[in-house]
């Protein structure tokens, strides 16, 4: 890694947010997974970079001044002619479950690895010292693009760089064939150092019985950290031969989940980037994503960011 070259590069999408406040009235964000989870890695000190494809408007731009106001480095942003990024629309409910709706599908992120500078974001990645990524990222690629991006993280691995996967599993972004999701997660997870499940996705997905069940079907693959996130209960995190439920200590009451999973990850990598062990890591993981679901949105407002 050279000095100037971030230490994190996330890679995936982010969208225009439209959320729905107590007033019924839609405020204007920007969000999407692997993003929230680069912004609020910036927030804890990470240097890091996003990867991904936008378009040549007012709400593309909009995106780049936001990661450059976090600190997100913005070479890896590439800008096509005459497109337009992606949406998405939050309704939440009283418990502070949220239900989304999308459009997305002519997206230029779809398309990150097979634009005329793919190369470019490809050899950028390449310069980091982890590469972040997740199964939403995963889903908007086709069969092109998710080779590509494959191939890219196994050069990348050979030359020292760790990999972390979310995998973040959501069916209707598969269009229901899950056979096909089963098959790429599966390429992926040969190619990952440190796997982020929710247990929630892990028993959709596979039928997954409980967390350990999950970190027995990742270790199968040869992964060697793995953090199984359980809602409210505690997590299961397995690293460095350490195999520990690590519970959240302060209890919170969710305005918005928007995110949680997000933070959490970053959060969690934080720490451990910084030289924190396995489960002190996860106890920061629980506290930014305990701060993050007490605000609505993906991104909690600057002025009141914890660290």
């Amino acid at each position: 890694m050279s000095d100037n070259a971030p230490q994190v590069v996330s890679v995936g999408e982010v969208m225009v947010e439209l959320s729905r406040g107590k007033n019924g009235r839609f405020s204007l964000a920007y969000g999407g997974d692997t993003f929230n989870t680069a912004v609020y890695l910036a927030r804890n000190g990470v240097s890091v970079a996003y990867a991904t494809a936008l378009g040549d408007d007012r709400y593309s731009d909009g995106i780049v001044e936001l990661a450059k106001a976090e600190g997100i480095a913005t070479t890896s942003m590439l800008r096509v002619k005459d497109r337009l990024p992606g949406l998405y629309l939050i309704e939440t409910d009283k418990s502070g479950e949220r239900t989304f709706h999308y459009w997305r599908e002519t997206a230029p992120a779809r398309e990150l690895f097979e634009l005329a500078d793919w190369s470019v974001v490809a050899e950028r990645l390449l310069t980091a010292k982890l590469i972040y990524f997740s199964g939403v990222t995963l889903s908007i690629y086709n069969n092109t693009g998710i080779g590509r991006f494959l191939a890219v993280l196994e050069l990348a691995r050979a030359q020292g760089v760790k990999v972390a996967f979310d995998t973040n599993y959501r069916p209707r972004n598969w269009r229901g064939d899950v056979a096909r999701a089963r098959t790429v997660y599966g390429e992926a997870f040969k190619r990952v150092d440190i796997a982020l499940p929710s247990f929630d996705d892990e028993a959709a997905m596979w039928g997954d019985a409980s967390p350990e069940a999950a970190v027995e079907r990742l270790q199968a693959f040869g992964i060697p950290e793995i953090v199984v996130k359980n809602a409210q209960n505690p997590a299961l995190v397995v690293a460095n031969g350490t195999r520990e439920f690590v519970p959240i200590t302060q209890a919170v009451k969710p305005v918005d989940t928007t995110a949680a999973g997000d933070s959490f990850s970053a959060g969690y990598l934080a720490a451990r980037l910084s030289g924190s062990e396995a489960v002190p890591a996860v106890h920061a993981a629980h506290a930014l994503a305990g701060h993050v679901v007490q605000h609505r949105g993906a991104i909690v407002p600057r002025a009141q960011s914890v660290h």
